[in-house]
């Protein structure tokens, strides 16, 4: 038995008569770590690791943003593709262009923008094009009839059954259905021959369409059928081929691929904005240039591949194209590829024509960022992403320039950052370039009351995250 300490007992005696029982020590506590969070503050969601290309930093804990679709691949994300969500004005075109500067700076990346929003007679990209010393290859009817840029559907460097598929995505995208076996007979004759008896050029389309007018009788004897059928087969693929050769879209397709395109290039801009975003001209731009790319460009050379896509609606919706995209998102794992989809609303696209190739598409999305949206629409991308309720609640408070990242089920607010030699390459618009051209002093006071009021309003729907969730554990 242990001998008491008599001074020892006597100071805890006098002691307890001047302040009552003093408890020098306690029982241990057991918590969940979602209550223990309530405790120390500081505690953050682990980043995406230090490799790769930073964004900005996170809201909640000031840790910087660092995002790499290849760095990340195999361990935190099973594809290395992006979708891009949120309202205009909210920050999208300045993240995509921010993001391409910083992956160039690594030497085996190369990238091919599709730009289809124009300023001034120019791509949104003109400025960027210019400072890397690149001329964007614009696509424009009027510029093509006066010696500007050409790509041929036929290009030898297609292969046989590229052409082919090709050739049936234009004519049923411009049809608005799929074709039937007489006319898919009438098409594949016409190619046989024009790819057989042509060798002395590039074939054309004029081609295409001339064979699909006068076919040839060894072509009807073959299937043992009369010559007027296989004609009367073809006439509809004709008068779709017709519109390229001598429509609205004639100046573009018609003739061989334009020499001296660069497609070693670090940056490949094609400049979409003098074509109607509206017209049935888009998606057949779209799926020419995606199949052109995929047989010209994506090559097991070891590079990182970025395809970036600006009102990538227009390809989603319509089912034709997006299967042929859907097919190229798949080189993504063999050969380093990834896809880039910017788009304004989710809406555009699930409630559209080409539903399941939506879903097919944005499953194969890892990457999601959704900046500012209005509260409807908030909770309609919620509901197909997957997002957790916290998200949704707080896109519609999202200032310009902060977005929500779920990196294959990492969920973090993010402030996106611009650097002063980035600004004037990246902010076109005539009222951002204004906002741009105040004093630096009141700009960056500006900047700083806004980026201030926007993480308070982070840290309240964080704190009132916090109670929610502590409340539903206390009910439990």
């Amino acid at each position: 038995m242990a001998m008491l300490d008599p001074l020892g007992a006597l100071t805890d005696a006098f002691t307890s008569f001047l302040f009552g029982k003093v408890e020098t020590t306690r029982l241990p506590v057991r918590t969940s770590t979602g209550q223990a969070q309530a405790v120390y503050l500081p505690t953050a969601a682990p980043g995406l690791g230090d490799s790769g290309v930073i964004i900005g930093r996170e809201v909640y804990s000031g840790k910087g943003y660092i995002y790499d679709p290849f760095q990340l691949y195999g361990q935190q994300l099973p594809a290395p593709h992006w979708l891009v969500l949120g309202e205009s004005g909210n920050g999208k075109s300045a993240l995509e262009k921010t993001y391409v500067l910083r992956q160039l700076r690594f030497r085996d990346r190369q990238v091919v923008v599709l730009d289809a929003q124009g300023e001034d007679g120019v791509g949104e990209w003109n400025l960027i094009a210019q400072e890397l010393g690149i001329t964007p290859i614009r696509l424009d009817p009027t510029a093509a009839l006066n010696g500007g840029i050409r790509l041929n559907p036929l290009d030898p460097s297609i292969t046989t059954t590229g052409q082919l598929a090709l050739l049936r995505t234009i004519i049923e995208v411009a049809m608005g259905h799929g074709l039937d076996e007489r006319s898919g007979f009438a098409l594949k004759v016409a190619h046989a021959y024009v790819i057989e008896t042509i060798t002395d050029r590039q074939p054309v389309l004029t081609d295409i369409v001339e064979q699909l007018r006068h076919p040839e009788p060894e072509s009807a004897e073959a299937m043992n059928v009369d010559i007027d059928d296989v004609r009367a087969w073809g006439l509809d693929v004709a008068l779709v081929l017709d519109r390229l050769v001598d429509g609205d879209l004639r100046g573009m397709f018609d003739g061989p691929t334009t020499a001296g395109i660069d497609l070693d290039a670090p940056l490949i801009v094609f400049d979409l904005s003098h074509i109607d975003r509206n017209s049935i001209a888009m998606p057949i731009l779209m799926a020419i240039v995606g199949v052109w790319l995929e047989h010209t460009w994506i090559r097991p050379d070891r590079k990182k591949r970025i395809f970036l896509v600006e009102e990538a609606w227009h390809i989603i919706n319509s089912p034709f194209v997006a299967q042929l995209f859907q097919r190229l998102l798949k080189f993504g794992r063999r050969l380093g590829l990834s896809f880039v989809a910017v788009v304004h609303h989710l809406s555009d696209v699930v409630d559209g024509a080409a539903a399941r190739e939506a879903a097919a598409i944005l499953k194969m999305a890892s990457t999601r960022t959704i900046y500012a949206q209005k509260a409807d629409e908030a909770r309609a991308t919620g509901r197909v992403l997957g997002l957790p309720r916290w998200a949704v609640e707080i896109i519609p408070t999202l200032t310009p320039g902060i977005a929500v990242w779920d990196v294959n089920g990492n969920v973090q607010v993010v402030k996106h950052l611009i650097t002063e030699a980035e600004r004037p390459l990246v902010y076109t618009d005539r009222a951002m370039t204004e906002a741009s051209a105040m004093p630096t002093d009141e700009a960056r006071a500006l900047q700083a009351a806004a980026d201030a009021e926007a993480e308070a309003r982070a840290d309240a729907m964080a704190r009132e995250r916090q109670w929610r969730d502590e409340s539903s554990e206390t009910v439990a």
